[in-house]
């Protein structure tokens, strides 16, 4: 599968098209797809969505997908790395840090449009132009702090929308969304993640809790539990001042020996060398 690359921190691809030109594809980076007019259906991990104007998805880089268009249809496509949203600030997080973390290594794409309500679509749409007006002078001095601010607060209104449902009101118990919002709560916590465990309080059977999440979001459930730890991992190894042993322990490994070799597995690399990196 092709994966296309991001050689900026940041840029902007607005355009229009009546036959989606693209094969299946991942990325390098993160985008957040506007649609501004026109329909179709938006292919995402093997799920189909349907979208229309106002829709607004986020991709990270493992997320693959492809465009279906049944109408013509405006795109506006915002691309970025994680570096240019996060800055350490003396080892401590900044209160919107933890959430667009949370927001950027949790799977979003089970549920199609991150937003739904019109007035929420009418805020990002704002933002959305007036990062644009924005990135035609983008060698100004101030460019690069206005396009933090501005795609900060896009991230952090995707977010309110992704985390803002409680399971007593919007998430019904046998939604995918209640699983993916209890695995949030509990990766801290393996005991709680386990088949069996899940299976039980979703009241599944194990076997048949695997086959619905993936068929829901295109992955296997031990998977995604372990991507999204590891992925959070990273984050604490890149954005905090915590030993390995405090992080194994943190995340519930038994001793950091362990710890370390899931790392080394599922990334290729150490904690101590991918701390290292940066």
């Amino acid at each position: 599968m092709k994966r296309y690359i991001l050689h900026t921190p940041f840029n902007i691809y607005h355009f229009e098209a009546s036959t989606w030109m693209h094969a299946v594809h991942k990325h390098t980076y993160f985008e957040i797809i506007f649609i501004l007019r026109g329909q179709g259906i938006h292919n995402i991990n093997g799920n189909t969505f349907d979208y229309g104007e106002g829709d607004v998805f986020l991709l990270g880089p493992e997320d693959y997908h492809h465009f279906s268009i049944h109408e013509v249809t405006e795109f506006c496509f915002i691309r970025f790395n994680d570096s240019i949203h996060m800055h350490p600030t003396e080892g401590k997080d900044l209160p919107w840090q933890p959430i667009i973390k949370a927001l950027l290594t949790t799977s979003s794409q089970s549920r199609g449009t991150l937003v739904v309500d019109k007035q929420e679509k009418l805020k990002l749409h704002h933002l959305r132009t007036v990062l644009e007006e924005e990135y035609k002078r983008d060698q100004s001095p101030y460019f690069a702090s206005i396009r933090d601010s501005l795609l900060r607060s896009m991230l952090l209104i995707l977010a309110r929308n992704l985390f803002g449902q409680s399971p007593a009101s919007a998430l019904t118990k046998d939604s995918v969304e209640a699983i993916l919002l209890y695995i949030r709560q509990h990766i801290h916590q393996p005991g709680k993640l386990g088949i069996d465990h899940l299976a039980d309080v979703f009241h599944y059977a194990p076997a048949y809790i695997s086959l619905f999440f993936k068929k829901q979001t295109g992955e296997s459930l031990k998977q995604y539990i372990i991507k999204h730890r590891i992925k959070l991992i990273e984050a604490r190894l890149l954005y905090s001042h915590l030993t390995l042993a405090q992080i194994a322990d943190e995340f519930g490994y038994t001793d950091e020996s362990h710890f370390c070799k899931q790392f080394r597995k599922y990334t290729g690399s150490t904690p101590s060398a991918f701390r290292r990196r940066t």
